[in-house]
């Protein structure tokens, strides 16, 4: 099933802000259990993300989105941000509930900017294989509507 987060609210604000370069900032991507509660209102920064998973393949931090591209659509007046398929290969994982988008750039968690979070509606796990996440073809890793 692929899959496309949803923005946290004050990540505008970070946009806004130039804290958050979509064209040459490493964003990455991280996993949590059912343990932690998006709060698109109030969680701004990585500081805020708790309950990463942890396991076999997988580094704390989370990965790397690879072939990142952003475009507007103008026919529904969004901005697309999308990137490759992310794969943690032979990787061990239980209870993923939650994969987070942030932007990696800055050096302490306190000042790395959320960008969107996607909620797997169940845990998943994988032992010994690879769990990957899968980005919708269209809706990207996640989008900005202007309408």
């Amino acid at each position: 099933m692929a899959v496309s987060g949803v923005p946290y609210g004050l990540a505008l604000q970070s946009l806004a802000a130039k804290e958050i370069n979509l064209a040459s900032d490493t964003l990455k991507v991280m996993l949590c259990t059912a343990s932690y509660t998006p709060n698109r209102d109030t969680h701004r920064y990585k500081s805020s993300v708790t309950n990463e998973v942890s396991g076999t393949g997988y580094t704390a931090g989370g990965a790397t989105l690879g072939s990142v591209t952003v475009t507007y659509d103008a026919t529904l007046h969004r901005l697309v941000l999308k990137a490759a398929d992310t794969v943690w290969s032979g990787s061990t994982i239980a209870n993923a509930r939650y994969a987070v988008i942030y932007d990696s750039t800055p050096s302490t968690d306190a000042t790395r900017p959320l960008l969107g979070y996607v909620d797997f509606g169940e845990n998943l796990s994988s032992t010994s294989a690879p769990f990957t996440i899968v980005w919708d073809a269209t809706l990207g890793v996640l989008y900005l509507s202007a309408a």
